[in-house]
């Protein structure tokens, strides 16, 4: 009799598992269904600054709550890792650039990207004005350039003196640190910057000094090396695709918003709270060259997925034997499916 009694007893708890499991009701590991209440917890690539003022305004103007979400928007950092936080559980949507997604999927990440935020990247090289204009590739010969071993910026430079048919022979490559006394002090020609962040307040200097600058940019030599851009993981995708829309339609209804020249002050308003230590003037121009680089023109969907630029990025890791082998990226592109 105590046989069959616990037989059916774990029949019965059998069964209830299953049908949690069905309906979701069972949280707390990667990819499986959220309760009602619990939070959203979404993972950007870097502090609260101008590139992020799309997030801080969906959460902040009420963009997720409106959707029935609550999210929690975590700053990122050099210590931050979206991609690992995902495969860990330790977080349903994040942010990161385009190699790093690439990367991930080389060792196997079920990683895919939901959203691309920026369709032009920020990373440019700044240069005095008063030194001979890079009109071509070709112009960067004989120059000292500020490159960040390990980071894009020595990828996206190094594909272009490839298409420039120039070696390492042909220029000085100087390892860049967050201090940027050698480009002031001119021990460097060329820096590399975010055009929508330092770039702002390290011209503002400069040309505070009388020394306008100009910007060399990728994007005008046909290097499209995709930048920041919203992921996922495959589980999630699959097992709640209804999140992934929701979630996905309301963080980009508040970066449309953010954006909006109507909402400039609002927006600004906002950054002002978050961060405190770039002048106010400072933020208005980082707010304004966003809006640019992320939506390029009124025609440009934000959020939309340039599939050749991403295709490109891969190209350039296989080049440059960051990947050993294809990851077919636009496979981890998401496709709503409705």
């Amino acid at each position: 009799m105590k046989k069959v009694k616990h037989a059916r007893i774990f029949q019965a708890v059998f069964s209830f598992l299953m049908l949690c499991l069905a309906a979701g009701c069972i949280i707390g590991s990667p990819g499986t269904a959220l309760s009602k209440d619990e939070t959203v917890r979404y993972r950007l690539k870097w502090l609260f600054n101008a590139s992020v003022v799309g997030d801080l305004y969906a959460d902040a103007k009420g963009f997720f709550k409106e959707a029935g979400l609550s999210v929690e928007v975590k700053a990122g950092g050099p210590e931050r890792d979206a991609i690992k936080e995902l495969e860990l559980g330790q977080a349903e949507f994040g942010v990161a650039s385009a190699d790093q997604i690439i990367r991930a999927l080389a060792k196997g990440a079920p990683v895919v990207a939901i959203a691309q935020l920026f369709q032009i990247n920020p990373l440019q090289w700044m240069y005095r004005a008063d030194a001979p204009p890079i009109e071509k590739i070709a112009d960067l010969k004989g120059r000292i350039l500020g490159v960040t071993f390990g980071g894009n910026d020595e990828t996206v430079l190094r594909t272009l003196l490839a298409m420039g048919n120039l070696t390492e022979k042909d220029v000085t490559l100087f390892s860049v640190r967050y201090d940027y006394t050698p480009f002031y002090q001119k021990k460097v020609d060329i820096w590399p910057v975010y055009r929508n962040s330092q770039a702002v307040f390290l011209g503002r200097k400069l040309q505070s000094e009388g020394e306008p600058i100009r910007f060399f940019d990728p994007n005008a030599y046909g290097v499209k090396f995709v930048s920041n851009s919203v992921v996922t993981s495959r589980q999630v995708v699959e097992k709640q695709p209804g999140l992934v829309k929701t979630f996905s339609t309301a963080l980009l209804k508040g970066w449309e918003a953010a954006l909006d020249p109507a909402n400039h002050e609002t927006a600004l308003a906002l950054l002002k709270e978050y961060d405190k230590d770039t002048a106010p003037e400072d933020l208005s121009e980082q707010l304004r060259i966003t809006r640019e680089m992320v939506k390029p023109s009124a025609a440009v969907r934000i959020g939309a997925m340039d599939t050749p630029a991403w295709e490109q990025t891969e190209t350039i890791m296989l080049e440059q034997k960051q990947i050993e082998k294809p990851v077919r990226i636009t496979q981890a592109i998401y496709t709503p499916t409705n």
